[in-house]
């Protein structure tokens, strides 16, 4: 039998959203292949973990640098006007006037009181109730501005 038709079939996703199947013929096979891939990801982890420990930060490049290492050069040092610089400020992912997006589009703000009687504030995905790619939701926590400036598009 091959490899794409084992008997025995795992397949995990990251919270990133990867997959990851193993497939083996034999339970103590699949035993083996995760026991492998656990120690693989261990020592991964810890060479990636001493790698950053030992390293220095980079001294920050200027914007000459960053063109020369594109193959570049700089036409006009000239600043961007304050409206344009504005205009890119608003595309961060929490926006106190506008929420948050997904990769599936706007995410919902929801505005509620929990089965424990607490209130509740948080974005919600808008892809259909159990689809397998469906994002996490993502709640404002008390105290913060997030909390204090939050404006629900419903209120449950």
């Amino acid at each position: 039998m091959s490899s794409t038709e084992a008997p025995i079939s795992i397949t995990v996703k990251s919270a990133a959203g990867s997959l990851i199947t193993v497939r083996a013929e034999t339970g103590e096979q699949l035993d083996n292949l995760v026991a492998e891939a656990l120690a693989a990801i261990t020592s991964a982890y810890t060479e990636l973990e001493a790698a950053v420990k030992n390293s220095a930060s980079p001294a920050p490049m200027s914007a000459n640098q960053v063109a020369a290492s594109l193959g570049a050069s700089i036409v006009d040092n000239t600043p961007a006007p304050a409206v344009v610089a504005d205009a890119w400020a608003n595309t961060s992912a929490p926006s106190i006037a506008g929420g948050r997006s997904c990769p599936h589009g706007k995410m919902t703000a929801i505005q509620g009181t929990g089965k424990d009687g607490k209130l509740y504030r948080g974005y919600f995905c808008p892809a259909p109730k159990g689809a397998f790619d469906k994002c996490k939701n993502v709640y404002a926590r008390v105290g913060t501005p997030e909390w204090n400036t939050f404006v629900p598009d419903q209120v449950k």
